[in-house]
């Protein structure tokens, strides 16, 4: 199970480390959906810092267990604040996109706690 959870939580935080990464970079496949869900441009920085941040503390987490599960939590509230974003822009189609960054931190959650 620790192989597990360090193989998961390294991959959940390169994963969403490099969303954060494409988002302070304003590539246009992160911001292009951000402007048609109307999220206004001043939180994107915001945004970018939380996903970074969110990342790190996944990694922090193998060494100081509180703070990746704080990681874990932080970055499910922020992914599901995006699926409901993404739903409330009734854009259904692309609604599965911040699931996919929500499942790995969900899974690294999972994997810590049963440690």
């Amino acid at each position: 199970m620790n192989i597990a959870y360090h193989i998961v939580g390294v991959v959940a935080a390169l994963w969403i480390g490099f969303s954060g990464f494409s988002l302070f970079n304003r590539s246009e496949f992160v911001v292009e959906p951000l402007q048609q869900y109307g999220v206004p441009q001043t939180w994107w920085t915001w945004l970018a810092l939380a996903k970074s941040a969110g990342a790190l503390g996944l990694i922090a987490g193998f060494l100081i267990p509180a703070v990746g599960v704080a990681a874990a939590v932080g970055l499910i509230l922020y992914f599901a604040g995006a699926v409901l974003t993404t739903l409330r822009a009734r854009s259904y189609g692309t609604a599965v996109f911040p699931v996919l960054y929500l499942v790995p931190a969900a899974a690294t959650l999972i994997l810590q706690l049963a440690r």
